[in-house]
This record gives structure tokens, C-alpha cells and sequence, in this order.
């Protein structure tokens, strides 16, 4: 079996109403600039967007068919004893063009009880952020069951949100449960857990493509929020030059991030899992094996768990994430 090597996919483009245009005219997406899109799915395992390899040897399959083959050298022995063939995160970046939806997602225990799926944990790593951007994330205070009831009865849902004017670097982690919605002026990298379950919660009143309100998931919903997540959950990125410095971490995945202008080798034989590398300033070369691979701003690159050793050399100076699954414990 030939070897593996690190891995681009083919990004999956989402049109939205309230995407733009910067994927595809900053970002290297290959899309037609005429249209707005508001995702560009980089690694996806979800059903009916499965992504499918760009580079090498392997390019043309999806990445279900490549696990299913190469097992756990793809995603790490204990990542695959957990999740089989389904690749447990999805990555996107994300333009918000206009506001998204508020909205809130189920945790695994009520998505498995629903949809027989795994629920949604994410964070968001801003890239850009407009003058008059913001975030909404969590309440402002804790709110009771009734008082949040009454406030979406009367339209005034937003007036009980916390909202963070963001800038580039900061981060937001949004465990499931975590009311939010991410506003106008923003564009970031979104990490996740693979699911794609969301209840939509309130739309600001607009209408969709087809001149009707969007669906909301009222009912849902409510069993799904946490009263009792309040306050501001934004962090700031501030990496020292040629250091790796956490971002994130919880039980479904550790983000990183690391600017460099030299060298960086990197030795992953203590990780049992696949590496994400997103370039989200710069460009880069992966070096292993006496191979290269190029990697330039906006692309995401796997990284598989057979390969425990790399060097990262920058061109001249970069900013990427770096993403794996921590130590799992198996039920």
C-alpha cells in the first residue's frame, strides 16, 4: 500500500443569503465570483458532503472511502475505534456577510436521543472583522426558561444577548447548549464537531430565497439551550513568534496556533490522531519524507496520524491553526 501524505480536499462551496464574495476573491476558492457564499466546507465527513481529495495519488476519493481503507494510519488507532469511518470534525470557514440566525445546538446526549447524531461543540477564530461587527454569544445574564419565552414572543430576543465587538485573532468557543449567532462584517474559521444540527431560533424577521420567513426551530430549541450560559466568551490570540500556543481545548479537539518566520519541526508520535493545519495568514511548505507540500492562505491541509513527523517551513512569515483529537477515552 502506497504511503500516506498529507491531504488537500476539494472545498465545498454553501450559498447563502447572507454570504459574500471574499472566499473566492481572497480566500482561493474556485467559485463563480458572481455569487455569494457563505461557506466553504474544507473537511467535511456529514452525508451528501463528503470531501473528496485534491492532491496526490488518492485525489477523486472522499474521505469516508479513505478510512475505510487506511483506518486508524488516517485518523489515529483510538479516533477510529471511536468514530469508524466518520471523520469526527468538520472544518469551514465562514463570511457573514449579513447576520446569521440566532440560533443554539443540541449536545450529544439530545442530538443521539433525536437524530441518532453527534451534537455540535465548536469555536470560531476570527480572520476579519468590520468596524461595526459583532458576535453574539450567550446571554447577557442568565435568563430563566419563561423570561426567554417571553422575550422571543415579543421580538425582543436580541435585547437579552451578550454581544463582543471581535477583532482579528480573537476567539470564541461555543460549547453545545450556548445560544448565538454570528453577525454581520465577520469572517472566520469555524471548528466543529461533525454534525450538522441547528436550531433556528429567530431570523430577524427576514425572508428567504423563496420570499417566505426560513424555518425556525422553536420547540427544539428549547430543550436544547442553556439558561445559565451568560457573559462573554471571547478570547485573544497573541502567538510569540516560532512557539505553538493554545487556543482551544476540550474533549472533542485542541486548536492551536503558530506564527512563524523559521523552521518549526514538529514530532506528533504523543498524538493518536490526525493534525488539521489551516494557513490563515502566508503561505507554508510541510516537509516529510524528503516530500513537500505547499500550503497556501486559505487552505487546509490533513495531516494523517501515521505521519509523526514534520517540518514546517514558512514563506517568509505565517500564521496557521493547528487542530488534532486529545487523548480519548473510550466508553
Amino acid at each position: 500500500m502506497s504511503q500516506l501524505y498529507p491531504l488537500k480536499f476539494e472545498p465545498i462551496l454553501k450559498e447563502t443569503i447572507w454570504g459574500g464574495t471574499s472566499l473566492v476573491n481572497r480566500y482561493n476558492k474556485k467559485a463563480d465570483p458572481e455569487k455569494t457564499y457563505g461557506e466553504s466546507w474544507e473537511i467535511s465527513a456529514v452525508q451528501d458532503n463528503l470531501s473528496v481529495v485534491s492532491n496526490g495519488f488518492l485525489a477523486g476519493n472522499n474521505i469516508e472511502d479513505l478510512i475505510e481503507v487506511y483506518m486508524g494510519d488516517i485518523t489515529g488507532d483510538s479516533v477510529f475505534e471511536k468514530f469508524g469511518n466518520e471523520f469526527p470534525l468538520l472544518i469551514k470557514l465562514i463570511e457573514a456577510k449579513k447576520d446569521l440566525s440566532i440560533q443554539v445546538h443540541p449536545g450529544n446526549e439530545l442530538a443521539k436521543k433525536r437524530h441518532k447524531a453527534y451534537g455540535k461543540t465548536e469555536m470560531w477564530y476570527i480572520l476579519e472583522s468590520g468596524q461595526d461587527a459583532r458576535i453574539y454569544s450567550g446571554f447577557s445574564k442568565a435568563v430563566s426558561r419563561e423570561e426567554y419565552i417571553s422575550a422571543l414572543e415579543e421580538g425582543r430576543l436580541p435585547e437579552l444577548l451578550n454581544a463582543d465587538k471581535p477583532s482579528p485573532g480573537d476567539i470564541f468557543f461555543t460549547p453545545a447548549g450556548r445560544i448565538h449567532a454570528i453577525g454581520a462584517g465577520n469572517l472566520l474559521v469555524e471548528i466543529q464537531q461533525t454534525s450538522d444540527i441547528t436550531y433556528r431560533i429567530f431570523d430577524w424577521n427576514r425572508k428567504g430565497p423563496d420570499g417566505k420567513p426560513r424555518e425556525l426551530h422553536t420547540d427544539l430549541a428549547l430543550d436544547a439551550i442553556n439558561f445559565n450560559a451568560a457573559g462573554s466568551n471571547k478570547s485573544a490570540a497573541s502567538p510569540q513568534l516560532n512557539l505553538t500556543e493554545n487556543l482551544v481545548s476540550c474533549e472533542f479537539f485542541t486548536t492551536n496556533i503558530i506564527r512563524f518566520n523559521e523552521l518549526i519541526r514538529k514530532d506528533y508520535s504523543f498524538v493518536d490522531s490526525f493534525v488539521v493545519y489551516i494557513c490563515t495568514e502566508g503561505e507554508f511548505l510541510i516537509r516529510w519524507n524528503g516530500n513537500t507540500e505547499a500550503v497556501k492562505k486559505g487552505e487546509s491541509v490533513l495531516l494523517p496520524a501515521m505521519i509523526d513527523e514534520v517540518t514546517l517551513e514558512p514563506l517568509p512569515e505565517t500564521t496557521l491553526l493547528e487542530i488534532f483529537i486529545p487523548e480519548i477515552t473510550l466508553d
